[in-house]
């Protein structure tokens, strides 16, 4: 069963500002430094930028978004508030880069932060 937290217009709102506010970090990160050196943080600002944008479709065409660490149930939410098919499959992508750029020790490539733009 997925968790899902119900919203309203004002948390949509709120919602839509994070993600605006993540999106616009990860563009001054990526003009900021042309190289690797802060893959790790352009690529952790996508991921939650990525998040806060399927919270705001979800909560639009549902009136609920995910709640909780199930990236699948939230993968699947999307896809029944959307019809485009390419949402869900990026939103995936960025799931399965979360713990890579924000947790592990290992360092993110630039293969990785092209793909998650």
């Amino acid at each position: 069963m997925t968790h899902t937290t119900p919203c309203n217009a004002a948390k949509r709102a709120g919602r839509l500002n994070k993600a605006e506010q993540f999106y616009k970090a990860s563009e001054f990160v990526r003009e900021l430094v042309d190289d690797d050196e802060l893959n790790d943080a352009y690529v952790t600002l996508c991921v939650h930028a990525g998040i806060a944008a399927a919270d705001v479709i979800c909560c639009a065409a549902l009136g609920e978004h995910a709640a909780g660490q199930d990236h699948t149930a939230a993968v699947n939410l999307l896809k029944q508030a959307t019809r485009d098919a390419d949402l869900p499959r990026s939103l995936a992508a960025l799931l399965g880069v979360k713990t890579l750029a924000g947790y592990a020790s290992d360092l993110t490539s630039s293969e990785t932060r092209r793909r998650s733009n």
